[in-house]
């Protein structure tokens, strides 16, 4: 069934991404169909779907607001500065970027004219609520045992509108539906608008910190109750862990995910 959406006849739109998720819940399939999306408006005005990139067996999830400037012309998540800034801080926290998969809440870039510039512009609750069929299939998919949400869009987006991040922010939250482990921080890009080299040092540190409790829980033994998803630095790699073949549940419908991961 078909979703309200504020009528716009030159850029329509279903209200909801779930019109456009494929019958086959995986990563090449979602990337495929995420192109296509028109849930909300905002593909009216980007220059196309950005969506997430990492392997399927990625040991942590980042999850940010939304593709930049740069991520939108070029089709990929944090290539931008705001990319240099976490690869920096994961190498700092010994995170190999290679085992980690990034994503953004909304898929496509939302702004607004400038001059000749094009600057950032937060997405609605409405569009945030319109993307996320699609964050929500690919966390079925990769099954992190670590997702970071980089930001007060990102947290809210899976914690709950009410979820302060400044009071909870470097926490780790246990056994949420979406992954064995949550801890919520800001977003690189807020360490860049920061007005002094002092401050902006200082706001670096604090990131990486984050990032080093997000290493310890990688390093961790999980527990007996806590299912351990491929790719976790404690199991010895599988030669068929990351196929399609050896892993049938991939293609569960996203409205099971809770039961997938055993946890309400």
């Amino acid at each position: 069934m078909k979703r309200a959406a504020p009528a716009d006849p030159k850029c329509p739109s279903t209200g909801s991404a779930s019109d456009f998720l494929p019958r086959k819940i995986e990563l090449p399939a979602l990337a495929q169909a995420a192109a296509k999306c028109h849930g909300c408006t905002l593909y009216c005005n980007a220059t196309q779907t950005v969506f997430g990139e990492g392997p399927i067996n990625a040991i942590v999830m980042f999850v940010g607001e939304q593709p930049g400037d740069q991520e939108d012309r070029a089709g990929k998540p944090f290539v931008g500065p705001s990319g240099k800034v976490l690869d920096a801080a994961l190498q700092e926290a010994g995170i190999p970027r290679e085992k980690t998969y990034v994503t953004n809440a909304v898929k496509h870039f939302k702004w607004e004219p400038r001059g000749q510039r094009r600057i950032h512009s937060k997405p609605s609750s409405r569009e945030i609520a319109a993307c996320r069929p699609w964050l929500e299939a690919e966390i079925q998919v990769v099954r992190p045992r670590v997702i970071v949400c980089l930001g007060a869009t990102a947290a809210q987006s899976l914690l709950g509108s009410a979820f302060p991040l400044t009071q909870h922010r470097g926490e780790v939250i246990k056994d949420t539906k979406w992954a064995p482990n949550v801890l919520a921080t800001l977003h690189p890009s807020s360490i860049l608008r920061l007005p002094d080299h002092d401050a902006r040092e200082a706001a670096r540190r604090s990131f990486v910190k984050d990032m080093k409790i997000v290493a310890k829980h990688l390093r961790a033994k999980p527990r007996r109750t806590e299912s351990a998803p491929p790719g976790a630095l404690v199991s010895e790699p599988s030669p068929k862990r990351g196929t399609a073949a050896s892993r049938p549940s991939r293609a569960q419908p996203a409205k099971t995910r809770a039961a997938h991961h055993g946890r309400s």
